[in-house]
């Protein structure tokens, strides 16, 4: 029995993580306070609800995240090219890894030119709400709260615009009828 028993814990580990992306799920509320971006987005402090309406892409990293770091330029060159078609925040989880601090990461966007809108939030609960287990991890969420898509660890420019594209695409569909499942 013994063997049964490993078999159905890694079936269970298996499922769990392959679940835990929430892709087509709505996603969970959380609170964040902006520092970068308040007039884009309507508030200093506020939720994740709040910006429901339009598509968005959410990343979570850190300002001391070497992969983070080096997918900034990239996102910012996503936020010049999509912003009045796609909401972009990133939300520092720095100082919840041990990989920086408030500061680092307004020193990091400052450093790279990055203006987009960036936050934190002042408790665990967004990275716990999307499973966040490394940074940096980017959620492609739909106009109406659905996880389209998740993907974690750094993605380039290609991910990046394939990913929006679809969001783009499932909004269009909605718009014109044809709802989310064909």
């Amino acid at each position: 029995m013994g063997s049964v028993a490993s078999i159905v814990l890694v079936a269970a580990i298996v499922f769990a993580v392959a679940s835990s992306s929430g892709e087509g799920q709505r996603a969970q509320d959380f609170e964040f306070s902006i520092f970068q971006g308040i007039e884009e987005v309507g508030f200093r402090d506020g939720n994740l609800a709040r910006l429901e309406g339009k598509p968005m892409v959410l990343n979570f990293g850190a300002g001391l995240c070497p992969s983070c770091r080096a997918e900034m330029p990239q996102f910012q060159v996503f936020y010049e090219e999509f912003e009045d078609q796609i909401q972009l925040v990133g939300i520092d989880i720095g100082v919840f890894t041990g990989l920086g601090s408030r500061n680092d990461a307004d020193a990091l966007l400052r450093e790279l030119g990055v203006a987009y809108p960036a936050g934190w939030g002042e408790d665990g609960g967004g990275p716990r709400k999307f499973g966040v287990t490394a940074m940096p991890t980017t959620v492609f969420i739909s106009f109406d709260g659905t996880i389209v898509e998740k993907s974690v660890g750094a993605i380039d420019a290609m991910f990046l615009a394939r990913a929006s594209q679809e969001l783009l695409a499932a909004e269009a569909a909605v718009a014109n009828g044809m709802g989310h499942g064909g």
